[in-house]
């Protein structure tokens, strides 16, 4: 620790201390020194309680030699911080007369920090004043670590339930406003719901770090293609991008709603009907990544005089999301959407 310094003669007062100590509580001592628990003693006679005893568990928990600790400011090992408590609090502590405990934030000799659970108990002597503080430790640093790390997890989840109840709500109002019968609206709102939680299942089988386009092509479409046996009508090319999970949710629901219209209206509804699904990142910065779902071969197509309720999934979910510009084309020939969105950041081949 390099700045630390110690009054002139406070090492040789240290060492006469612990002297004193093994003269005086030899078996204690031993003990302490002996055991797994990292132990350190401070003069209490003096304000600024310096170290006079340290085990070897603590000079094996801090990384420091007894010489470098013997005759320091016990204060100088507190690693201060905003969510630590302050040097004036474990000064309170020491002047306290009776055993009390906190959790103190430390610093190692190479820098490098820890949390300790630290018992402070005053020693007195034969007259009752305190000579002495006895400090034990048991390090926390784990614990702290494992907490920080499911405090991380409990966030994240609840950020997910709400986009995720966020979106439902999306799909009830949605459905809700369209002129539906009873029996086709419970259908619009449950058949979205199952696109919604198949792309749950695939998140969660990649730890929801995202997913490659072509795993959640085959996810979304997997109803339409293996099912009903018209994998071969679907027509795909592009890299198998990852897309983080926000644009994996929104992306399976369009694809949901591509794939519903085509089977009822469109390219699928015949015995000749193909879909050619592509996309790709667009130069020269590629930070765009352009989506294309294209019909051929179907039944003549009409553009619609009113917006059907997947068209206003797509569009308003997509620019509500994503901030993407989606465009539905509805030529004689077959529907093609394209969807114009922002790359994902680092995006590779899954």
């Amino acid at each position: 620790m390099t700045t630390m310094e110690t009054e002139s003669g406070g090492q040789e007062s240290a060492e006469a201390e612990v002297d004193d100590f093994r003269r005086n509580l030899d078996p204690f001592v031993v003990a302490a020194q002996t055991t797994r628990m990292p132990m350190v003693f401070t003069n209490a006679r003096r304000a600024d309680n310096r170290i006079i005893f340290a085990n070897d568990s603590f000079l094996e928990l801090t990384g420091y030699s007894r010489r470098e600790l013997l005759g320091i400011v016990f204060d100088l090992l507190i690693e201060e911080g905003p969510d630590a408590p302050t040097i004036s609090q474990v000064r309170q502590e020491f002047n306290s007369d009776h055993n009390s405990n906190l959790e103190v934030h430390y610093h190692r000799k190479d820098g490098s920090d820890f949390w300790a659970s630290t018992f402070v108990s005053p020693v007195c002597d034969k007259n009752g004043k305190i000579v002495q503080h006895f400090l034990s430790f048991v390090d926390l640093t784990k614990h702290k670590q494992e907490q920080a790390h499911s405090k991380m997890l409990i966030d994240e989840l609840s950020h997910r339930v709400k986009n995720t109840l966020a979106t439902v709500q999306s799909i009830v109002s949605q459905a809700m406003r369209a002129p539906l019968d009873p029996e086709d609206l419970r259908e619009a709102i449950e058949s979205r719901i199952f696109a919604l939680s198949r792309s749950h299942d695939l998140l969660t089988q990649v730890s929801w770090q995202g997913a490659g386009l072509h795993d959640l092509l085959d996810a979304a479409l997997e109803p339409f293609g293996a099912t009903l046996g018209w994998s071969a009508r679907f027509l795909i090319d592009g890299d198998n991008i990852r897309v983080p999970p926000n644009m994996t949710l929104a992306l399976g629901i369009a694809f949901h709603e591509l794939a519903t219209n085509a089977v009822k209206y469109g390219a699928l509804s015949n015995e000749s009907g193909s879909v050619l699904i592509s996309w790709s990142l667009q130069p020269p910065d590629e930070t765009r990544l352009v989506f294309v779902w294209q019909e051929r071969n179907g039944p003549p197509v009409a553009s619609p005089s009113i917006k059907g309720f997947g068209s206003q999934v797509i569009e308003r979910g997509f620019a509500h999301e994503l901030h993407a510009k989606v465009h539905l084309e509805f030529a004689p020939s077959g529907v093609t959407c394209t969807i114009d969105m922002p790359a994902p950041k680092g995006s590779d081949d899954g």
